[in-house]
């Protein structure tokens, strides 16, 4: 044979399916393509399909794997350069000699923000697995657009939260949850990393208070302030989600309040009158003549009192946080900024107060606070509700407070049948739904009325149904 020719590899003839099969174990059934390999398609696969096609489980990535590696973990210390006084950081030589000196630090770029470029590093990690796995986490919360800061501390948080509200609240609402939160939460739950608060603690927390004896209306506020507070957590990426979402306790009913009736806010008004006759009678009768809120009254100038057109425009509102500084701001809500009409009795009220005023300063004009302390500062809010109670006691009326007379004026316009719409208008309430709420109780007198004319209508009824079933029998019947 030529040496051409025994150089040329020979070309090997194709297994038979026969041979195939034969090497099979005895007994087993195999179908197996007898198409031979020269005449498959250019398109058919040569290669099995785990080899060609990725596998089902290799391709679904953990979002990880899917980004690529980011930052780095170093030791740092702070010792300092004796002749600078700067600090040495990761350059420190006894770094490399010292494998226990120094902290360990992680470093990772974020995100631009308006084009500037920001680096995280966070150190004081005691080992270089525990500062990787912060910046894994850090990475990861990168990636679904939340950033849990291990550093923040739930007491940290609910002060900046509770800065951030100041523009937003009356300043005795932001008095009062900046009390519940150094009273209440920062105890409980201030040390305590913000990403590490679960609903296991908030609820233990509320069976220990109520355990404890602690109001449930208290408790209620308080969880109710703490899950607002983590909504911004939320809303601003620093949560995925809310831990007290579902641990506010069930608000308690309000309590009844007590109202006067007609004739008891009558004798009242009689016997402040024929006792004192002073500034805090007149401001009892405008407050029962208007429904007007306690602020609203106390904060009243005499520039918004129109007496030739019989109204007064709302324009202020007073309050005193903890009954000490006096706060004057816009009215509670938009609908209570506006025009209130005066009755008779309040407009005699009214020219009681200017000419005591005017008796007292004679050479001056009519100005300043309508119901105002002899120096023209502004009534103390508590001492006008000492002086109610004590004038209630004396007459032996129920206990009420400042705010509860106006619903006592509610109460009467009610129950002397003014539609509630016209009611909500004259307390300027937002919609009609909140006077339903809150003022839709009735006097006694009001429901014992409302009770007999339903049975009234009860038994016309019964009358004309008796009336339409009675049998007439004639008179030849009753002689037979």
């Amino acid at each position: 044979m030529p040496r051409d020719q025994a150089a040329l590899p020979t070309e090997r003839a194709p297994r038979s399916p026969s041979r195939r099969v034969a090497s099979a174990c005895p007994g087993q059934s195999i179908s197996l393509c007898s198409t031979p390999r020269s005449a498959r398609s250019a398109d058919t696969p040569t290669t099995p399909a785990t080899l060609d096609t990725p596998s089902p489980i290799s391709s679904r990535r953990s979002p990880m794997a899917q980004r690529p590696k980011r930052g780095r973990v170093y030791r740092r210390c702070g010792c300092t350069d004796g002749s600078s006084g700067k600090q040495l950081g990761s350059w420190c030589p006894r770094l490399a000699a010292d494998i226990t000196h120094g902290r360990w630090t992680y470093a990772v770029d974020l995100a631009r923000e308006e084009g500037k470029r920001r680096t995280r590093r966070r150190g004081g990690f005691a080992s270089r697995a525990e500062a990787a796995r912060e910046m894994a986490r850090v990475l990861d919360a990168e990636y679904r657009g939340v950033y849990e800061d291990r550093t923040l501390r739930v007491g940290l948080f609910l002060y900046e939260w509770l800065e951030s509200k100041r523009p937003a609240l009356a300043p005795n609402t932001w008095a009062g949850y900046r009390a519940c939160i150094e009273r209440d939460l920062v105890p409980a739950f201030g040390g305590m990393p913000l990403v590490d608060l679960r609903p296991k603690h908030i609820d233990a927390w509320v069976s220990a208070q109520l355990a404890s004896g602690r109001g449930r209306t208290t408790v209620h506020h308080a969880v109710a302030m703490l899950r607002n507070a983590l909504n911004h957590a939320v809303r601003t990426w620093r949560l995925r989600y809310n831990p007290a979402k579902h641990s506010v306790p069930t608000k308690p009913r309000a309590a009844v309040r007590t109202c006067w009736t007609p004739d008891q806010a009558a004798a009242f008004l009689r016997h402040s009158a024929e006792r004192y006759a002073d500034r805090l009678t007149d401001l009892f009768e405008v407050m029962l003549g208007t429904g007007m809120r306690r602020g609203e009254i106390l904060a009243l100038h005499w520039s918004d009192v129109h007496l030739m057109d019989r109204q007064l425009f709302v324009s202020w509102t007073l309050t005193a946080v903890n009954n000490g500084k006096i706060h004057l701001s816009e009215p509670k809500t938009e609908a209570s900024r506006t025009w209130i009409s005066l009755s008779p009795r309040v407009m005699a009220a009214l020219h009681r107060q200017a000419a005591l005023q005017m008796a007292a300063h004679p050479d001056d004009r009519l100005d300043g606070l309508v119901f105002a302390r002899p120096d023209g500062e502004p009534l103390r809010p508590q001492w006008v509700l000492d002086q109610l109670r004590k004038r209630t006691t004396e007459l032996g009326l129920p206990r009420i407070g400042l705010h509860d007379l106006r619903h006592t004026a509610a109460s009467i316009m009610i129950a002397a049948g003014i539609p509630l719409a016209v009611v909500s208008k004259t307390l300027r309430h937002s919609n009609l739904a909140i006077t339903v709420d809150l003022y839709g109780h009735l006097l006694k007198d009001s429901a014992d009325d409302a009770v007999v004319a339903l049975a009234k209508a009860l038994d016309h009824a019964d009358n004309l149904h008796a009336d339409s079933t009675t049998t007439v029998i004639p008179i030849s019947c009753l002689a037979a």
